[in-house]
């Protein structure tokens, strides 16, 4: 009981990967990577989870079949499934990949390489530990000591001192967001403490599917940003792909409303209803949206800061975009093209006064929300499917 009071303590990330994670070894809690992919995916974790504890020689051997970094692929975490460990600063890390635009990965990569070579080895790598665990102390909420002292010891693997913060003359500096604090951290003038405990705690922690799949398995290997950039690239296409086929049953396409359905679903709209039917009535012929159109979209999103600047100046202009500007501000914005199918069927899910126009709080304000994948409040949305729909899954599945 004393465990499950430790989720009062915990802030919405920290509760969501207690939830989905499975594993424990010596007191701290790991994600596998079947668990990552469930809590980026799935509002709840398919089971009430319990957490298994790991022995020394089965951690030993998960890692040991842990593949390098040049063998990975887009498949990487469905291979491993139940075959890894994720912790939760790593967990932290790589829900920052997902919903960054591709240049922002030499922002991260630059974080990492404190010595300007070029090149990530485990040390420095290891600085994430304490960037990530000094952000979160400024998150605590007030409690009992000895609570949140388990907690820490749960998503840290070792106690951490309550007054072991960033530095006084960086207070006013600390960003708001993980990536923010990835971002940030590129100054070494905050965070030069940090790399002079990296043998520390090297040497407290223990060895993740992560570190050995990009410094191997005594962990003396270097990372490269062309491996560091492939990674997670291959990480974002891996989650849009299982997003994908559970809606497409195997075909090549997803219907339009099963489209609209995967971008309302981590929103805060109150009556997704009204943005369905608005689509069904203008879409009455389905056509489909392939993975590359979902692909492409969804990269766009990514990179919705920069769009969002020239659709200010549309909105400064007291002036709606229509779907030849939409497309062309996207293309300036991103360097992302998406295909006239594709912005139709946007403009048709979000242009809810049909004016064929779409204006900056059609648009920007929703996708903000989908862009925070479950830290917002996740609605399950009623699929409604529709004829044409049901038949194609009919006889697909015959």
């Amino acid at each position: 009981s004393d465990l499950e009071d430790l989720h009062l303590y915990a802030t919405p990330r920290e509760q969501r990967f207690r939830r989905f994670a499975s594993l424990e070894f010596e007191g701290q809690l790991y994600m596998t990577p079947y668990d990552f992919i469930l809590a980026v995916t799935n509002d709840e974790p398919k089971c009430a989870k319990k957490w298994r504890s790991l022995s020394k020689q089965e951690l030993n051997q998960i890692l040991m079949e842990t593949p390098p970094v040049w063998k990975g692929s887009s498949k990487l975490f469905r291979t491993l499934n139940e075959k890894g460990v994720i912790s939760y600063t790593e967990y932290l890390f790589l829900l920052c990949i997902l919903t960054k635009p591709h240049a922002g990965f030499r922002i991260a990569f630059n974080m990492f390489d404190t010595d300007g070579n070029e090149m990530v080895d485990k040390k420095e790598f290891l600085v994430l530990q304490e960037i990530f665990r000094k952000k979160n102390e400024k998150r605590e909420r007030k409690g009992d000591e000895e609570k949140r002292a388990m907690l820490r010891l749960q998503l840290y693997g070792y106690h951490t001192p309550t007054n072991s913060v960033l530095k006084t003359e960086g207070e006013d500096l600390v960003p708001r967001s993980y990536w923010d604090t990835l971002r940030r951290s590129t100054s070494q003038v905050l965070f030069s403490d940090l790399a002079e405990r990296a043998d520390d705690i090297s040497s407290s922690l223990s060895d993740t599917t992560l570190l050995v799949h990009f410094f191997g398995k005594k962990g003396k290997a270097e990372l490269n940003f062309e491996d560091f950039y492939r990674f997670m690239d291959n990480l974002q296409t891996e989650v849009l792909e299982i997003e994908f086929l559970s809606y497409s049953n195997g075909m090549n396409t997803i219907s339009e409303e099963d489209f609209a359905h995967i971008l309302l679903r981590y929103t805060n709209v109150e009556n997704t209803s009204s943005y369905l039917e608005n689509m069904r009535c203008r879409i009455p012929e389905e056509k489909g949206i392939t993975f590359e159109e979902f692909r492409s979209f969804f990269q766009f999103l990514n990179n919705l800061e920069d769009f969002t600047i020239a659709m200010q100046m549309y909105n400064f202009a007291s002036r709606s975009i229509g779907q030849d500007e939409f497309k062309r501000a996207v293309y300036v914005a991103t360097g992302v093209k998406l295909s006239p199918h594709l912005v139709n069927t946007v403009f048709k899910i979000f242009d809810t006064d049909r004016d064929d126009q779409l204006s900056y709080k059609e648009f920007i304000g929703i996708m903000k929300d989908r862009l925070n994948r479950g830290f917002r409040g996740y609605k399950p949305i009623q699929r409604y499917t529709t004829f044409k729909s049901c038949v194609r899954k009919e006889l697909y599945s015959r």
